[in-house]
């Protein structure tokens, strides 16, 4: 199971934002120091401050050699490792990003925000070509299907809406949580879809229906990550009740919990953020208490 290796300082301020890299061991964050920070996995310490900032940092992505970061001003500012200097900065939107993904097979990434909608833009000259109105009120989380042919928008409205990406159109509205959408994400497998709350309460819906299939009352306060590990059939979540839960992806029973009120290792204060090494062998997980945890599978 998982067990502590280290807790990371180096942050002044509340964490949101966790990306893995395209290098081993170096992994990103971002909060509200208004500065996107690399760290290593090997060294298990802060190695640079990579970028400044004009806003805290609400999400981040890496693809190909460069770095979203998704901003509270509603900048997106994307960093080239290439040439190691920021590439853009660009007004995205005009409310806070929160979510940023890639869509490799059309060449565009995708940023949800605040404002309800969520715009498309070229990842080739980082233009905009479409802007989507998902909702009313914010979009928090993206997620899109491992056959690239879906994508899940969580909402606030409590709604998760379901496009088709070939054409951005709205296939499916998924009505179960009675309170804001805070994450979602895909089994690797393709064979459901999770959806996380402020409800506390995991939905399950079946693919390719998207039909509700199975509810876990979670957590006690809002689910803000689900990550599936990539080798194994576990996947995590973490929530802003300070806890860390592991479930198996085939019986999603629950596994194990890390918390401090458990007299484990963990987070004092809101979990924001989690990721799985691309290895599958460390979750890394951060938070309100300005700390990036690692964790090892035993």
């Amino acid at each position: 199971m998982l067990k502590h290796v280290k807790s990371l300082s180096g942050h002044q301020n509340p964490v949101y934002a966790l990306a893995n890299s395209g290098k081993e061991g170096i992994f990103f964050t971002g909060g509200n120091d208004k500065g996107v920070v690399e760290w290593s996995l090997e060294k298990m310490s802060f190695l640079k401050v990579l970028m400044p900032v004009k806003s805290s940092v609400y999400s981040l992505h890496y693809y190909g050699d460069q770095l979203f970061a998704g901003q509270r001003s509603g900048e997106v500012t994307v960093f080239d490792f290439t040439t190691q200097t920021v590439k853009t900065t660009f007004q995205a939107h005009e409310k806070p990003v929160f979510d940023i993904v890639v869509i490799p097979s059309k060449e565009e990434f995708l940023t949800a925000s605040e404002d309800g909608t969520v715009g498309v833009w070229s990842l080739i000259d980082n233009l905009l070509l479409y802007r989507i109105p998902v909702s009313y009120d914010t979009v928090r989380a993206i997620a899109i299907s491992p056959d690239g042919e879906h994508a899940a928008f969580g909402c606030k409205d409590g709604m998760i809406r379901i496009y088709n990406l070939t054409d951005y159109s709205l296939e499916h509205t998924l009505e179960q949580h009675t309170l804001p959408v805070t994450s979602v994400q895909y089994s690797p497998d393709g064979k459901y879809l999770i959806s996380g709350g402020r409800d506390a309460q995991l939905n399950f819906w079946s693919l390719p229906t998207y039909e509700f299939k199975h509810n876990i009352p979670a957590h006690l306060f809002s689910v803000y990550g689900i990550a599936f590990n990539p080798v194994l059939p576990y996947f995590a979540t973490a929530s802003q009740d300070k806890s860390i839960k592991l479930w198996g992806a085939d019986d999603l029973r629950l596994y194990k919990i890390l918390s401090i009120e458990k007299n484990t290792h963990g987070h004092t204060h809101s979990i924001n953020k989690l990721v799985w090494t691309p290895d599958g062998k460390y979750l890394i997980t951060t938070g309100d208490d300005k700390l990036v945890m690692i964790w090892s599978w035993e």
